[in-house]
């Protein structure tokens, strides 16, 4: 393949909310880049997660992009999705309840994310295609370089 026809460095990403199983919806995202280590940040695109927790129309990166910035608004989907609320609608304790109380973690969880937002940075090179998970919860996230 010449360098004329050479496939586009392009990023996509998902989000599963490892907290309930499922996949993320709604977060708000933005992608930057920059050339060089000392390079300015240059926003470059944004979107919101589907209805799968996925992110695939962010636009293919510059010719020149050496990093890339995905910055995601976690603290507006818990928000919204007030994890942890109470399971009050029947008279028992449901086998989640019983989890949560034998578990170190913090008991209120509606409080919003530890993490309020969540900035991954990554090298790029040309040509490439970079597709980054983010598992999330209100306490913790990780993340990886996907297929």
């Amino acid at each position: 393949m010449s360098s004329e026809t050479a496939a586009p460095t392009s990023v996509s990403t998902h989000i599963l909310d490892t907290s309930v199983g499922r996949p993320a919806e709604g977060v708000a995202l933005t992608l930057s880049v920059r050339s060089g280590s000392d390079g300015a940040w240059t926003a470059h695109g944004a979107s919101t997660t589907d209805a799968d927790g996925r992110c695939k129309d962010l636009p293919p990166l510059p010719d020149g992009t050496t990093h890339v910035r995905l910055d995601f608004a976690v603290e507006e989907y818990f928000a919204s999705h007030k994890h942890g609320v109470s399971h009050q609608h029947c008279g028992h304790r449901t086998a989640h309840q019983q989890a949560e109380e034998q578990q170190d973690a913090p008991r209120v969880r509606d409080s919003g994310a530890f993490f309020p937002e969540v900035a991954i940075t990554f090298a790029v090179q040309p040509g490439e295609h970079y597709h980054v998970p983010l598992l999330l919860n209100p306490f913790g996230y990780s993340v990886y370089r996907g297929s």
